[in-house]
């Protein structure tokens, strides 16, 4: 800004909120309230929570030492007709700033932002408690904007439920920022990873629409932490569905046991009322049980070729895999029976 400009801020500012008459002169006067609070002052963290009126803020920035005058700077807002412009966030405001700077930061939202890693897997119960974590809002708040149907429909996502479209990313958020703008973000993510991929990658089985593709790809997640046999998992369950042969996977149970303790038990097997119990039912889940990565996503758009019907944990991350019940017997007794005894 340049001196004849704030001179004209300046005394515009005099004439609406009557200080000519402040110390004799209320343009020198005015004009002091306008330069830096500290010149030599630090940033400090500044926070408006949402519904903050202007007024406010300026008592709030004024008590912080980050401007000399509240009122200054709510008739400044007034004069730019910038009093309903502040954004809600938190901010780093340093007091060598000058009046008119500090207003200019606020009004362009100009948010510190806080690094948020959502790893590959993390179901949306997880995903919340790590923004609640980051102290970007609140879990139950998330949770609530990821379930609501009017959302996922905004969103484009075929599912009234957003699990498995929050992309595992990391992102930079502000805090204070909505849960609905933070699962935009999420999804506007998914979008953009799935299509770079349904570009490039023929699809695995037309009769798999994008839900179901996305549902299968948060089991193969879930199944495995080997990039490399993500492809061969997809195979499997690929295979399994031709067949109408049901998936028989450990992780959609789980995920279908509300408060689920850790140790999957036989009843949860057999429980014929957890529509995720792919021990009962056959297909697929009624949705994604996680968020699956890129790599996920991939492998059930371009799986292996094999007719593997069975695998097996070995224990140490990897998997045996078997197209004979009776192979996969004999590996189910090696690596999980005898170790059990």
């Amino acid at each position: 800004m340049t001196e004849a400009e704030r001179w004209k801020i300046s005394f515009a500012v005099v004439t609406l909120i009557a200080l000519v008459t402040v110390t004799g002169g209320g343009a020198v006067y005015l004009r002091q309230q306008l330069e830096p609070a500290d010149p030599q002052g630090e940033e400090q963290p500044f926070l408006i929570e949402r519904g903050t009126g202007l007024g406010r803020v300026a008592q709030q920035l004024e008590a912080q030492g980050l401007i000399r005058s509240a009122r200054v700077f709510t008739a400044l807002a007034r004069y730019r007709d910038q009093a309903g412009a502040l954004h809600a966030g938190e901010y780093l405001v340093a007091p060598s700033l000058t009046t008119q700077e500090v207003l200019e930061q606020l009004v362009t939202g100009r948010v510190r932002h806080y690094e948020v890693i959502i790893p590959e897997g993390f179901r949306s119960t997880e995903i919340a408690a790590r923004l609640e974590a980051a102290e970007i809002l609140r879990a139950e708040d998330f949770l609530a904007a990821i379930a609501d149907p009017a959302l996922a429909k905004a969103l484009g996502v075929p599912a009234n439920h957003l699990e498995g479209y929050l992309f595992p990313d990391t992102y930079n958020l502000p805090r204070g920022v909505s849960a609905e703008d933070v699962a935009r973000v999420m999804v506007g993510q998914f979008q953009r990873v799935w299509g770079d991929l349904g570009a490039e990658l023929p699809t695995s089985d037309p009769a798999l629409n994008l839900h179901d593709l996305v549902t299968l790809a948060s089991i193969v997640e879930k199944e495995t932490g080997a990039a490399d046999e993500r492809p061969l998992i997809a195979s499997v369950f690929l295979n399994r569905l031709r067949r109408n042969m049901r998936l028989e996977t450990d992780p959609t149970v789980i995920f279908g046991i509300p408060d689920f303790d850790g140790n999957l038990r036989r009843v949860h097997l057999e429980d014929q009322t957890n529509p995720y119990n792919t021990y009962r039912i056959r297909g697929l889940p009624p949705g994604p049980i996680a968020s699956p990565g890129a790599a996920a996503l991939r492998a059930v758009l371009e799986p292996a070729t094999s007719e593997y019907l069975f695998f097996v944990a070995r224990g140490d991350g990897t998997h045996e895999f078997s197209i004979r019940y009776a192979d996969h017997d004999r590996a189910v007794d090696r690596y999980q029976r005898r170790r059990r005894r």
